[in-house]
């Protein structure tokens, strides 16, 4: 569960990315805090320069440090500077906690593929990165129903309004967590934990991916710059992942809570019940997406079907001035956009398979470019004083969307003249 500010973009994926902090912001963080203007998305800003910058160590790390020693370690800080956003007072405060929080998240979701990426072959990646997907799906939503609680029944208690004992909730549920993470995450076959996986485990999961033609050992050197840059694959995946990040900030954007709002009729926890809608119809996408692509339609035509749902929300969103069911219903379709991350990233694995340091550097470097372009995007597209329209921002992600399925076929043709 991580909860974000995340009026304009969340990680990952990112991941791991939830909409807590919009449903804080709708239970009173902007008159608690005195923010106006577009101080929420200027804390956004700061999040996700934490977030991409935080990402650069990681790209050399990954092939050198074990995974099941990175990936607690990043949990932990994060439960860390999560509790600590409790007892904020002024935008200063969150700016500089926002920043260590998005640092701290960099990782995690590249971390997550890079494993799954070390265990399984291309055709079976996407499945089970989508049940992964779907327990952030249910951090979002079970974040939605947590801070809907926190309003209604510890708001004021201990002095404390309810958005606050949010980040308390959810750094004594992450920390935990963290700790665990050392004793039952696998690592990779090169570097593996042993208190988890037994040797002939490892060697037979080594055996089956040779066959397919997978390395499972190799470090990072200089020449994997050389090499990584002179390849194709690299350059259109980085196109394809932008145009993902930039075809999906819909889900993040706060427009749902903030048309909700706009209409007068809900208490702060009922809007924060209302917000799980989406994420909840998030789950059934990622699983159908996800299983799909393995097993019927392939990376390219998964992303397509996903974003054709998403493409329609959109379409009725940019019109606006359509029946409120019309609106409730493109509001349903926003999940769909990511729907297809594992499908994407699991693309990425398989298409590098025989370079760990080539999918270690891929994998970070992408995800931290795109999402860098969320650091400014949303400043021009998506202000917050143009809630809940947000004419521009609609708009801008349709278009996204549309060169996303573009991209994937023109990747996929390729692809298929190469073999």
């Amino acid at each position: 569960m991580r909860p974000h500010l995340d009026f304009h973009r969340t990680r990952e994926e990112t991941a791991n990315q939830s909409t807590s902090l919009d449903n804080a912001y709708v239970a009173g963080l902007k008159e608690d805090l005195g923010f106006n203007g577009n101080q929420l998305v200027q804390l956004q800003t700061f999040y996700i320069v934490g977030a991409v910058v935080g990402q650069i160590p990681f790209m050399f790390l990954f092939t050198y440090v074990p995974m099941h020693w990175i990936i607690p370690f990043l949990d932990i800080c994060w439960g860390i500077f999560t509790l600590l956003q409790y007892r904020v007072h002024s935008f200063a405060e969150l700016a500089a906690y926002r920043f260590l929080v998005g640092w701290f998240e960099a990782a995690f979701f590249p971390a997550m593929h890079y494993i799954f990426g070390a265990w399984y072959r291309g055709d079976e990646i996407a499945r089970r990165g989508g049940v992964f997907y779907v327990g952030l799906t249910l951090g979002t939503l079970t974040a939605g129903l947590i801070q809907a609680g926190a309003s209604a029944r510890l708001d004021g208690v201990h002095g404390l309004a309810g958005w606050r004992w949010m980040y308390i909730i959810c750094s004594i549920i992450t920390i935990p967590i963290g700790i665990l993470g050392y004793l039952v995450l696998p690592g990779t076959p090169d570097r593996p934990n042993k208190l988890f996986l037994k040797q002939r485990d490892i060697d037979l999961s080594v055996e089956r991916l040779k066959r397919d033609g997978h390395a499972t050992s190799g470090k990072f050197s200089l020449a994997t710059f050389k090499t990584i840059f002179r390849k194709w694959q690299f350059w259109a995946l980085l196109l394809l992942d932008i145009f993902f990040w930039n075809g999906s900030i819909n889900t993040s954007t706060g427009g749902y809570l903030l048309w909700l709002k706009s209409l007068h009729r809900y208490t702060p926890s009922h809007l924060n019940n209302l917000g799980t809608i989406s994420p909840a119809l998030g789950i059934l996408y990622t699983l159908l997406i996800c299983f799909a692509s393995d097993l019927v339609l392939g990376p390219a035509w998964a992303i397509t079907v996903a974003h054709i749902w998403n493409i329609i929300g959109l379409i009725i969103l940019v019109i606006w001035n359509v029946p409120e069911s019309a609106l409730w219903f493109s509001f349903s379709t926003t999940y769909s956009a990511v729907a297809m991350s594992s499908v994407l990233y699991g693309w990425v694995n398989s298409q590098l398979k025989g370079s760990p340091a080539e999918r270690s550097f891929t994998l970070v470097l992408i995800n931290a470019i795109s999402q860098s372009t969320t650091a400014w995007t949303p400043l021009l597209v998506f202000k917050t004083v143009e809630a809940p329209r947000f004419k521009k921002g609609y708009a801008f992600v349709l278009a996204n969307a549309v060169l996303l399925i573009i991209t994937a076929h023109i990747i996929r043709i390729y692809l298929k003249r190469s073999e």
